[in-house]
Protein backbone atom coordinates (compact mmCIF):
# COMPACT_ATOMS: atom_id res chain seq x y z
CA UNK A 1 0.00 0.00 0.00
CA UNK A 2 1.24 3.39 -0.42
CA UNK A 3 0.56 5.51 2.48
CA UNK A 4 3.55 7.67 2.54
CA UNK A 5 3.52 9.25 -1.11
CA UNK A 6 1.23 12.62 0.06
CA UNK A 7 3.78 12.87 2.87
CA UNK A 8 6.85 13.03 1.05
CA UNK A 9 5.02 15.25 -1.58
CA UNK A 10 5.10 17.85 0.89
CA UNK A 11 8.21 18.32 0.59
CA UNK A 12 8.11 19.88 -3.06
CA UNK A 13 7.61 23.61 -2.95
CA UNK A 14 5.55 23.76 -6.69
CA UNK A 15 3.34 20.83 -5.96
CA UNK A 16 -0.03 20.15 -5.65
CA UNK A 17 -1.55 17.49 -3.98
CA UNK A 18 -4.86 16.02 -3.71
CA UNK A 19 -6.70 13.31 -2.69
CA UNK A 20 -10.10 13.78 -4.69
CA UNK A 21 -13.25 11.25 -3.86
CA UNK A 22 -15.68 12.14 -6.29
CA UNK A 23 -15.77 13.06 -10.12
CA UNK A 24 -16.77 16.13 -10.09
CA UNK A 25 -13.38 16.90 -7.69
CA UNK A 26 -11.43 15.67 -10.50
CA UNK A 27 -12.75 17.88 -13.34
CA UNK A 28 -11.92 21.08 -11.29
CA UNK A 29 -8.75 19.74 -10.37
CA UNK A 30 -7.72 18.61 -14.02
CA UNK A 31 -9.47 21.95 -15.30
CA UNK A 32 -7.12 24.32 -12.87
CA UNK A 33 -4.24 22.35 -14.08
CA UNK A 34 -4.49 22.72 -17.59
CA UNK A 35 -5.07 26.41 -16.79
CA UNK A 36 -2.30 27.01 -14.32
CA UNK A 37 0.14 25.07 -16.57
CA UNK A 38 -0.74 24.77 -20.13
CA UNK A 39 -2.54 28.02 -20.40
CA UNK A 40 -0.63 30.35 -17.85
CA UNK A 41 2.61 28.23 -17.94
CA UNK A 42 3.06 28.30 -14.04
CA UNK A 43 5.95 26.29 -12.71
CA UNK A 44 3.67 23.81 -10.81
CA UNK A 45 2.88 20.16 -11.07
CA UNK A 46 -0.17 18.27 -9.74
CA UNK A 47 -0.22 14.81 -7.67
CA UNK A 48 -3.65 13.65 -7.65
CA UNK A 49 -4.05 9.79 -6.15
CA UNK A 50 -7.06 8.17 -7.76
CA UNK A 51 -8.53 4.88 -6.08
CA UNK A 52 -9.90 2.33 -8.91
CA UNK A 53 -13.21 1.72 -6.81
CA UNK A 54 -16.67 1.72 -7.92
CA UNK A 55 -18.95 3.95 -6.19
CA UNK A 56 -21.85 6.58 -7.32
CA UNK A 57 -20.48 9.92 -8.26
CA UNK A 58 -22.67 12.31 -6.72
CA UNK A 59 -23.48 16.09 -8.75
CA UNK A 60 -21.72 19.06 -6.73
CA UNK A 61 -23.26 20.31 -4.00
CA UNK A 62 -24.88 23.34 -4.59
CA UNK A 63 -23.51 25.68 -1.68
CA UNK A 64 -19.74 24.34 -2.85
CA UNK A 65 -17.62 26.09 -5.28
CA UNK A 66 -14.74 25.05 -7.21
CA UNK A 67 -12.45 27.07 -5.21
CA UNK A 68 -13.73 24.96 -1.90
CA UNK A 69 -12.65 21.89 -4.00
CA UNK A 70 -9.20 23.35 -5.38
CA UNK A 71 -8.31 25.16 -1.60
CA UNK A 72 -8.76 21.80 0.00
CA UNK A 73 -11.95 21.54 1.83
CA UNK A 74 -15.17 21.59 2.23
CA UNK A 75 -18.47 20.42 3.57
CA UNK A 76 -20.22 17.80 2.12
CA UNK A 77 -23.52 16.77 3.82
CA UNK A 78 -24.70 18.30 7.16
CA UNK A 79 -25.34 16.29 10.41
CA UNK A 80 -28.02 14.23 8.82
CA UNK A 81 -31.12 14.75 11.24
CA UNK A 82 -30.34 18.15 12.57
CA UNK A 83 -27.27 19.42 14.88
CA UNK A 84 -27.75 17.18 18.37
CA UNK A 85 -26.03 18.30 21.86
CA UNK A 86 -23.27 15.64 21.25
CA UNK A 87 -21.65 16.49 18.00
CA UNK A 88 -18.80 16.27 15.77
CA UNK A 89 -16.79 17.01 13.06
CA UNK A 90 -16.07 13.70 10.44
CA UNK A 91 -13.57 15.21 7.64
CA UNK A 92 -12.53 12.55 4.50
CA UNK A 93 -10.61 12.17 1.61
CA UNK A 94 -10.38 9.78 -1.60
CA UNK A 95 -12.84 6.66 -1.57
CA UNK A 96 -12.16 6.78 2.49
CA UNK A 97 -14.53 9.22 2.27
CA UNK A 98 -17.66 6.95 1.94
CA UNK A 99 -16.46 5.37 5.59
CA UNK A 100 -16.64 8.75 7.23
CA UNK A 101 -20.22 9.11 5.41
CA UNK A 102 -21.26 5.50 7.16
CA UNK A 103 -20.16 6.50 10.22
CA UNK A 104 -21.99 9.97 10.30
CA UNK A 105 -25.00 7.42 10.05
CA UNK A 106 -23.81 4.61 12.40
CA UNK A 107 -23.11 7.50 15.09
CA UNK A 108 -26.52 8.96 14.52
CA UNK A 109 -28.77 5.96 14.68
CA UNK A 110 -26.75 3.74 17.40
CA UNK A 111 -25.24 6.91 19.57
CA UNK A 112 -27.52 9.83 19.07
CA UNK A 113 -24.77 11.49 17.58
CA UNK A 114 -24.84 14.07 15.18
CA UNK A 115 -21.87 14.88 12.69
CA UNK A 116 -20.94 17.18 9.95
CA UNK A 117 -19.25 15.56 6.84
CA UNK A 118 -16.33 17.17 5.32
CA UNK A 119 -14.38 16.47 1.74
CA UNK A 120 -10.79 17.28 2.82
CA UNK A 121 -8.89 17.56 -0.96
CA UNK A 122 -5.66 18.51 -0.06
CA UNK A 123 -4.05 19.20 3.31
CA UNK A 124 -1.16 20.48 1.77
CA UNK A 125 -2.62 23.09 0.24
CA UNK A 126 -4.51 24.01 3.33
CA UNK A 127 -1.31 23.79 5.55
CA UNK A 128 1.10 26.10 3.26
CA UNK A 129 -2.07 28.45 2.77
CA UNK A 130 -2.48 28.69 6.92
CA UNK A 131 1.48 28.85 6.95
CA UNK A 132 1.57 32.32 4.44
CA UNK A 133 -1.27 33.86 6.42
CA UNK A 134 0.83 33.39 9.59
CA UNK A 135 3.91 34.63 8.17
CA UNK A 136 2.06 37.85 6.61
CA UNK A 137 0.67 38.46 9.87
CA UNK A 138 3.81 38.71 11.64
CA UNK A 139 5.67 40.55 9.90
CA UNK A 140 2.65 43.22 9.33
CA UNK A 141 2.06 43.62 12.96
CA UNK A 142 0.15 46.69 13.49
CA UNK A 143 -2.06 45.75 10.08
CA UNK A 144 -5.47 43.99 10.61
CA UNK A 145 -4.59 40.54 10.65
CA UNK A 146 -5.77 37.45 7.77
CA UNK A 147 -7.79 34.87 8.30
CA UNK A 148 -6.43 31.53 6.40
CA UNK A 149 -9.11 29.19 3.92
CA UNK A 150 -8.84 27.05 6.79
CA UNK A 151 -9.51 29.49 9.52
CA UNK A 152 -12.28 30.78 7.80
CA UNK A 153 -13.91 27.53 6.71
CA UNK A 154 -14.01 26.37 10.25
CA UNK A 155 -15.27 29.47 11.56
CA UNK A 156 -17.50 28.63 14.85
CA UNK A 157 -16.83 24.77 14.56
CA UNK A 158 -15.39 24.12 17.90
CA UNK A 159 -16.65 20.56 17.99
CA UNK A 160 -13.88 17.86 18.04
CA UNK A 161 -12.99 16.36 14.24
CA UNK A 162 -11.79 13.07 13.38
CA UNK A 163 -9.49 12.99 10.13
CA UNK A 164 -9.34 9.71 8.22
CA UNK A 165 -7.21 8.91 5.52
CA UNK A 166 -5.87 6.32 3.38
CA UNK A 167 -2.21 7.30 3.79
CA UNK A 168 -0.17 8.28 6.58
CA UNK A 169 -1.76 10.17 10.09
CA UNK A 170 0.81 12.63 9.46
CA UNK A 171 -1.24 14.06 6.42
CA UNK A 172 -3.58 15.30 8.02
CA UNK A 173 -2.07 16.49 11.08
CA UNK A 174 -0.43 18.77 8.60
CA UNK A 175 -3.06 21.06 9.77
CA UNK A 176 -3.81 19.87 13.87
CA UNK A 177 -2.55 23.50 14.98
CA UNK A 178 -5.54 25.53 13.27
CA UNK A 179 -7.93 22.82 14.37
CA UNK A 180 -9.80 24.81 17.11
CA UNK A 181 -11.48 21.50 18.71
CA UNK A 182 -8.69 19.66 18.22
CA UNK A 183 -7.63 17.01 15.65
CA UNK A 184 -7.60 13.15 15.83
CA UNK A 185 -6.16 11.65 12.66
CA UNK A 186 -6.64 7.96 11.40
CA UNK A 187 -4.50 6.47 8.70
CA UNK A 188 -2.70 3.52 7.32
CA UNK A 189 0.31 3.72 9.26
CA UNK A 190 2.34 0.86 9.16
CA UNK A 191 3.58 -2.22 6.80
CA UNK A 192 1.27 -2.44 3.97
CA UNK A 193 -0.04 -5.73 2.76
CA UNK A 194 -2.90 -7.20 0.60
CA UNK A 195 -6.28 -8.26 1.54
CA UNK A 196 -10.20 -7.45 0.72
CA UNK A 197 -10.73 -3.34 1.09
CA UNK A 198 -13.07 -4.26 4.28
CA UNK A 199 -10.05 -6.47 5.61
CA UNK A 200 -7.28 -3.70 5.37
CA UNK A 201 -9.54 -1.01 6.65
CA UNK A 202 -10.32 -2.76 9.60
CA UNK A 203 -6.72 -3.48 9.85
CA UNK A 204 -5.78 0.09 9.95
CA UNK A 205 -8.54 1.04 11.85
CA UNK A 206 -9.68 3.37 9.15
CA UNK A 207 -13.09 1.79 8.22
CA UNK A 208 -16.31 3.33 9.81
CA UNK A 209 -16.45 1.33 13.04
CA UNK A 210 -12.81 2.53 14.03
CA UNK A 211 -14.07 6.11 12.93
CA UNK A 212 -16.86 6.16 15.12
CA UNK A 213 -15.30 4.89 17.44
CA UNK A 214 -12.99 7.73 17.65
CA UNK A 215 -15.44 10.04 17.85
CA UNK A 216 -16.92 8.61 20.71
CA UNK A 217 -13.76 8.34 22.56
CA UNK A 218 -13.07 12.19 22.02
CA UNK A 219 -16.54 12.95 23.26
CA UNK A 220 -15.91 11.11 26.17
CA UNK A 221 -12.58 12.54 26.89
CA UNK A 222 -14.53 16.14 26.67
CA UNK A 223 -16.88 14.64 29.43
CA UNK A 224 -20.00 14.74 27.00
CA UNK A 225 -20.81 10.79 27.32
CA UNK A 226 -19.90 8.06 29.60
CA UNK A 227 -16.64 6.26 28.73
CA UNK A 228 -18.80 3.09 29.04
CA UNK A 229 -20.96 3.88 26.07
CA UNK A 230 -17.14 3.96 24.12
CA UNK A 231 -16.50 0.66 25.35
CA UNK A 232 -19.56 -1.13 24.37
CA UNK A 233 -18.83 0.51 20.50
CA UNK A 234 -15.56 -1.42 20.38
CA UNK A 235 -17.46 -4.87 21.90
CA UNK A 236 -20.60 -4.42 19.45
CA UNK A 237 -18.42 -3.84 16.44
CA UNK A 238 -15.53 -6.86 17.44
CA UNK A 239 -13.16 -4.73 17.48
CA UNK A 240 -10.14 -6.15 19.57
CA UNK A 241 -8.46 -3.54 22.07
CA UNK A 242 -5.47 -5.84 22.77
CA UNK A 243 -4.59 -6.25 19.30
CA UNK A 244 -1.73 -5.27 18.06
CA UNK A 245 -1.04 -1.39 16.64
CA UNK A 246 -1.31 -1.86 13.15
CA UNK A 247 1.86 0.66 12.98
CA UNK A 248 4.20 -2.11 14.27
CA UNK A 249 2.49 -4.86 13.25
Amino acid sequence: QDGHSHLLASTIPNIRTYDPAFAYEIAAILHDGLIRMYRDGEDVFYYITLQNENYPMPPMPEWVTKEDVLRGLYPFRRALEGRRANHVQLFGSGSILLEVLRAQEILETRFGVSADVWSATSYLLLRRDALATERWNMLHPEAPPRRSFLEAQLAGVEEPVIAATDFLKAVPDQIARWVPGGLTSLGTDGYGRSDTREALRRHFEVDAESITVAALYRLARMGRISPTVVTRAITSFGIDPERIDPAIA
